[in-house]
């Protein structure tokens, strides 16, 4: 994608940041991947979000490195006051005309609404929540998305892989009207 399009913001929906230098001693994890992306040049300066982040962190670094790296963060506290159109405005004048890169954990919704996830943390989105987010989002400029962090075996009730399966057809679809649009 960057070959393409160059370096590139993130919209990256998460109750962590995924930005730590390691995680258990490993390197390349699902917690550092935007830590090295930014290291490999992969994305343009102060263009970042974080949104629904709650989790614990993992240095005591964390959070001035995600400042370095670019990220602006919207806390799942932080929504409470603000409700979705104020997030969506703000992550609208980050991103502004700049190609960006969608990434949902699902861990951003509460565990009410995703139980099958390896580290759930209380407090999070509703998938409506969530869901009017995605829709809201500036269509024109996503170049790419995922939905991770989906682990089946932990729900019973199958209602995570259904949140994570709207939402990908969600995705697909402002991606498509994005091309209708052109």
């Amino acid at each position: 994608m960057v070959k393409v399009h160059g370096p590139l913001a993130v919209v990256h929906f998460d109750a962590h940041l995924d930005t730590w230098n390691s995680y258990f001693g490993a390197d390349r994890t699902h917690g550092t991947f935007l830590r090295r992306a930014f290291e490999e040049g992969l994305l343009v300066e102060d263009r970042s979000m974080h949104v629904g982040i709650r989790g614990p962190l993992y240095d005591k670094t964390d959070l001035d490195d995600d400042k370095r790296f670019g990220f602006r963060t919207v806390r799942a506290s932080d929504f409470d006051r603000m409700g979705v159109a104020e997030v969506i405005g703000l992550t609208q004048q980050r991103v502004g005309d700049q190609p960006y890169y969608l990434s949902i954990d699902i861990d951003v919704l509460d565990p009410a609404f995703a139980p099958g996830t390896g580290t759930p943390e209380m407090g999070g989105f509703t998938s409506r929540e969530l869901l009017s987010m995605v829709r809201a989002l500036p269509r024109d400029q996503m170049v790419g998305a995922d939905v991770v962090e989906v682990a089946p075996a932990y729900d019973h009730a199958e209602i995570t892989s259904l949140a994570a399966a709207t939402l990908g057809y969600e995705i697909m679809s402002l991606m498509a009207l994005s091309q209708a649009d052109k």
